[in-house]
């Protein structure tokens, strides 16, 4: 392998990876709005659920 070979290698893979690691990224800060949104979910369901509990009690 020469050295232009090299460096077409060395531009290749870097290109390579640096997308791998954006595609990395953004399915990372997907997830984690995913969570907020399911965490969210669970506390609008555990406070409806104490709202029902509370209620009941006071009957």
């Amino acid at each position: 392998m020469n050295i232009k070979d090299f460096e077409t290698y060395y531009r290749d893979a870097m290109a390579e990876a640096l997308n791998e690691l954006q595609s990395a990224v953004l399915l990372l800060e997907q997830a984690q709005r995913k969570i907020y949104t399911i965490g969210n979910c669970v506390q609008n369901i555990n406070d409806n659920f104490e709202n029902v509990i509370a209620q009941e009690k006071k009957e």
